[in-house]
């Protein structure tokens, strides 16, 4: 299992643009908490906390697939690191002129969220071009899901020791110098700098306009909308038990069943269809999700909020290789921040879906909302199989490596996206 993954990071660059990835989206992996205890610190409400984070998250989601789109056309470099910095300095607009001024408190977090770079999405473009092989870049895939979920553990407590040493603002400057620091590691690396998106047709729906692909996001925004239900849910689990700390054991678990989950997907050498594969994994992941409604004692709670968690990085791993054969040739940073965005926008509305169950219906509703996501989201799956069935790009069952000078040919691979 380990060997697989070894041969990965000892591949030529893959090691430094996993990391810088990972040290590059710090700022959008910690940003929610890290606008939550700045606001606090500067005397605003919770709701004006939420209402900044909220609009960050939103113009987020907005700002992916343009900026990927643009990445497409542009290439990485002359993209990823203006937005970066950009989205940096927003977030020290926000940290030095504080709240005095809402308006400018809202510009600044917009102009953050918008300009976030698809970071996300173009080390994935990367990984063929670095690693070549079909069953590295799948691997690579699951390494990938891990490693977000080590991000998502380890940012927020980064953020908090930062609050703690110096100040919320100095969190925010200093985790967003970081983040344009990892992505200039990666774009001044020569994958990055070489790497060129495929001739793409001109059309103004670019990626949206495959089937498979919308298909994939309709699915995937009800995963987003169990897992953010479940953050909630979670927290009021823990004031039912009367102990804050119930809800860091309840994530903590979920993310630990996660990391068991991608890397034992990883290891693995699938055959047959990705989308089949997709299907069953995400009936399982629904499966896990169901039992969370019982809510039993703090204990084997925690052991459902593992299980709940072991097909997530799975799912996730997954839809990165089914969105590569689905997204039209010259997309594919743009169908990989679709992703992202509509993973996104399903957790907010799941966050906001599970607030009011849990005080109409109680906590276990709030969980019912984290069941009822995943079985839509298998059911989207399978009301669209026909679609799904029919890749995009990768129907030729031979092609040439674009970036191979030599012209070889790599069966049943898609090289849409290389340089």
């Amino acid at each position: 299992m380990a060997a697989g993954y070894l041969d990965i990071l000892r591949a030529r660059h893959a090691t430094r643009l996993l990391a810088g990835t990972l040290v590059g989206r710090l700022p959008s992996g910690t940003a929610h908490i890290a606008i939550v205890l700045f606001t606090r610190a500067e005397g605003g409400s919770y709701t004006l906390a939420g209402a900044l984070a909220a609009v960050y998250g939103l113009s987020t989601a907005v700002g992916q697939p343009l900026l990927g789109r643009a990445v497409d056309l542009h290439g990485q470099p002359r993209v990823q690191l203006p937005a970066s910095v950009l989205s940096a300095l927003g977030m020290a607009l926000l940290a030095l002129a504080g709240l005095g001024s809402l308006p400018l408190a809202y510009a600044a977090v917009i102009v953050a969220g918008v300009c976030t770079p698809p970071l996300e999405g173009g080390l994935r473009a990367l990984w063929p071009k670095v690693l070549g092989h079909e069953d590295r870049v799948h691997r690579a895939y699951a390494m990938d899901a891990v490693a977000q979920e080590v991000m998502f553990t380890v940012g927020p407590l980064l953020v908090t020791v930062l609050v703690s040493l110096w100040s919320p603002a100095a969190a925010l400057l200093v985790i967003n110098a970081i983040g344009v620091l990892g992505a200039l590691s990666v774009v001044i690396s020569e994958p990055s700098r070489t790497w060129r998106s495929a001739p793409r047709e001109a059309h103004w729906l670019g990626a949206l306009r495959s089937p498979g692909l919308l298909a994939l996001l309709g699915s995937f925004f009800f995963v987003g909308l169990a897992l953010g239900s479940i953050t909630v849910a979670g927290v009021a689990y823990a004031d039912d038990h009367g102990r804050e700390s119930v809800y860091g054991w309840l994530m903590a678990a979920l993310g630990l069943g996660a990391l068991i989950g991608g890397v034992a997907y990883g290891a693995w050498q699938w055959a047959g269809a990705p989308e089949r594969r997709l299907r069953a994994i995400v009936a399982l992941l629904a499966l896990g999700y169901l039992p969370l409604m019982l809510t039993p004692g703090v204990v084997p709670m925690t052991v459902l909020a593992a299980v709940a968690g072991v097909f997530l990085a799975p799912a996730i791993a997954c839809s990165f290789i089914v969105v590569d054969r689905h997204a039209p040739r010259g997309t594919v940073t743009e169908a990989f921040s679709w992703l992202v965005t509509t993973f996104g926008v399903g957790a907010a509305a799941g966050t906001a879906l599970a607030g009011p169950a849990v005080e109409l219906g109680g906590t276990a509703q709030g969980f019912a909302v984290a069941g009822a996501g995943g079985v839509v989201a298998l059911l989207v799956l399978l009301a669209t199989g026909r679609v799904l069935a029919v890749p995009g790009r990768t129907a030729v069952a031979v092609r040439v490596s674009e970036n191979d000078r030599n012209g070889a040919v790599e069966p049943g691979f898609s090289s849409g996206h290389q340089a």
